[in-house]
This record gives structure tokens, sequence and C-alpha cells, in this order.
């Protein structure tokens, strides 16, 4: 569903098998262990989620996104960037990054941060601070989603956790999109995370983007299971960010019930997606050719 094709492999996931390199992470590298994890399907509701408390980011969604008409074809726009960036040959995540710079291009209007709001700035989609908000919130939620869901992350230098060595390498996600200093440790992340807190506000925007990403109009066979995904992913955001969103912590066991439904979710789909497939294809192709 999420892929934007009915076969569930559309032509961009079968990109991941061509390029002439292994891209900017590999199989040993903790992004496709975090990315490549089910953890990542709550940490994509929880992002967006923390997303709109950004007034610009909120604004630029509101103004310019397709969310209300066409919700699966944003979802999927979104899995789109992450997958492809992550499994992606250098070439390809170049070619993905062109799409989503021209589509940001337009993207542009006035906003005004803070609570009591301040005065009006014009925005782009392309301002870093807006850029490392997306960057920031995305990189947080993968985390805390494999923190609570995942296994433990390899680390593969002295004095550096796994946790810290997934932040040091998706920041170059976010200087693909334009970060010029993203966060490269945990405590900096937190960091960069607690600087935005002047900026952020909840108002009726953010109140109608909640509305439609807690209940969006989806088939009815997953309106259940993804209400659980939902609740598992609000109950990982920090009390002062429910506090601002509006949302409560769920009296029920809601983490517990979001571990159980993601291990569905693994077994229906199989312990490797089609996207990893295609890469690890390309990997061993390259492997292979030069011997």
């Amino acid at each position: 569903m999420l892929s934007g094709d009915p076969d569930g492999e559309p032509d961009w996931v079968k990109a991941m098998s061509e390029g002439s390199d292994q891209g900017y992470f590999g199989p040993g590298s903790a992004v496709w262990h975090v990315n490549g994890g089910i953890p990542v399907i709550v940490a994509g509701v929880r992002a967006l989620l923390m997303q709109t408390l950004h007034p610009g980011a909120m604004a630029g969604v509101h103004d310019h996104s397709r969310y209300a008409s066409d919700p699966i074809g944003r979802l999927s726009g979104t899995v789109r960037w992450v997958v492809t960036t992550t499994f992606g040959a250098t070439d390809v995540v170049s070619r993905e990054t062109s799409r989503v710079s021209r589509l940001h291009d337009r993207v542009q209007g006035e906003y005004t941060p803070g609570n009591p709001p301040a005065e009006t700035r014009t925005y782009s989609a392309h301002d870093e601070d807006l850029v490392a908000w997306v960057h920031i919130v995305f990189t947080d939620a993968f985390l805390r989603a494999h923190r609570e869901w995942g296994d433990e992350i390899p680390a593969d230098r002295a004095g550096e956790t796994g946790e810290d060595r997934y932040v040091r390498e998706w920041a170059q996600a976010g200087r693909l999109m334009g970060m010029s200093n993203p966060p490269t440790s945990v405590a900096e992340l937190e960091e960069a995370l607690e600087n935005f807190r002047p900026v952020l506000r909840a108002d009726d925007r953010v109140q109608e983007a909640l509305k439609f990403l807690t209940k969006p109009p989806l088939p009815r066979l997953v309106r259940w299971p993804y209400s659980i995904l939902v609740a598992g992913a609000v109950s990982t955001i920090d009390a002062e960010y429910r506090q601002m969103l509006g949302l409560k912590k769920p009296w029920w066991p809601a983490s517990m019930l979001t571990r159980v439904m993601l291990v569905v979710i693994g077994r229906t789909l199989g312990t490797e997606s089609t996207s990893r497939r295609r890469a690890r294809e390309r990997i061993d192709r390259l492997e292979s050719s030069r011997y």
C-alpha cells in the first residue's frame, strides 16, 4: 500500500538493483540495520506527528501537500525518499534527491513561529532550518522506535555506541538535503531537537493534521492495525511534546500490542524487504565482478 504500486514493487524499488557502488551505507551499516527494520513503520508515523509542531513545516504541508486528497500518495513519497537513500546506489540516490528538490522548489509562503506567535516569516522548503527540523525528527523517530521495538544496533568504533553510529551515518541524509552541520551523535541530536523549542507551537492547522494522521481515510481492513501503531508511536513521544500536540499516552499497553503487531507484519512481509533484496542483488553483482 505504501509503495504506491498495487504489486508492491514499483519501478523506484526495482532501481535499487541498479548502480555501480554499494551506496552511502551498505549491508553492515547501522542505517541498514535500523531503516531496514520493521519498527521503522511506527517511526514514520511518529516523525509525521512531531513534524507538525514546527509552524514552517506545517505551513508547507498545509499549503502545498496533497495529504488530504491523496494520503497514500503523500506517505509513499516519504517512504520512497527514505528507502532510496538507505539502499540505493549513489547515482540512484542523486536522482531521487533531485526529484525531491524539484518538488520543494514550489513550496514557499509565510508562517509565524513560536507560542505566542512572533513576527511573520517567509519560508521555502529549501530553508536549512526546515530541512534540519525534518531530518532531526525523522532521525529521532527512527532511533526511538528501534530502541523500543528493535534489537541492539552494532557499533564499529571504540567508544561509540550503536545509536551514536546510526545518528552519525544517517547524517548523510541531512547533508544530501542541504544541512551543513547535521547531528552526528545522540547527544547532538537531543540538543538540536531542544534548540527548536522556541519556534514550536500547536494551532488549528496542527490539530487538523493530527486528526488526519491519527484517523486517516484508510481501507477498513487496515484501520484498527494502524490505530495500534499510532498509539505505539504516541507512547514513545516525550510528555512535553505530547502535551503540545494535545495527545495523551494510551492507558492500555500500546507498546506491547505494537510489538505484537510488528511481529505479525514482519512475518507477513518476510525477513527482508524487496528494497533490501534488490540492493543485495546489486552489491553481490559488484562483488562477483571483481573476481
